[in-house]
């Protein structure tokens, strides 16, 4: 396979991988082009290579480094802004499971506490209520603790725990 034909299979694909992510498919082949670049790239480039508008382009690389994901690069001498991402994947899913807990899980996790001193004149129907709820709330506490162990682990943690599956 051609070099360009590979590059822009990724692309597509990383478009895809990012809608699981919570990430739209423009962020996410945005991401994946500066994931291959050898060098950080203007706005400009990323919409000549990607085909896309200044307005689409500058809305998902400001949401990118929203995620923390891109970071800004300004050099001395250029008017133009130079955009990069991190080549560590790791470090990566790493700051994508923040930014998902931090969107997600935090937002449900208050909700469910907010909801567990429920009352009503069916006894019935508020303690099944409670109980599904409260399940919910201690699967989502597991899986929020999953998330802040992984966040803060290093290579080896999780390499060694990626073996023992």
């Amino acid at each position: 396979m051609e070099y360009i034909e590979a590059k822009n299979k990724f692309i597509q694909a990383w478009g895809t991988l990012g809608s699981s992510w919570g990430i739209n498919k423009a962020m996410a082949q945005i991401h994946a082009l500066l994931l291959i670049s050898p060098n950080p790239l203007t706005t400009e480039e990323i919409m000549e290579e990607l085909k896309i508008s200044r307005g689409n382009a500058n809305m998902n690389i400001r949401a990118l480094i929203d995620w923390g994901i891109v970071e800004k690069e300004h050099r001395i001498g250029e008017r133009k802004e130079f955009f990069s991402t991190g080549k560590d994947i790791l470090e990566l899913a790493r700051q994508v499971s923040k930014e998902r807990r931090k969107r997600e899980i935090d937002p449900i996790l208050k909700v469910l506490e907010q909801i567990q001193d429920v009352s009503g004149e069916n006894e019935k129907l508020s303690k099944e209520f409670k109980n599904v709820t409260g399940d919910l709330r201690n699967f989502t506490q597991k899986v929020d603790g999953v998330i802040e162990k992984f966040s803060k682990s290093d290579k080896n943690w999780f390499y060694k725990l990626l073996m023992k599956l």
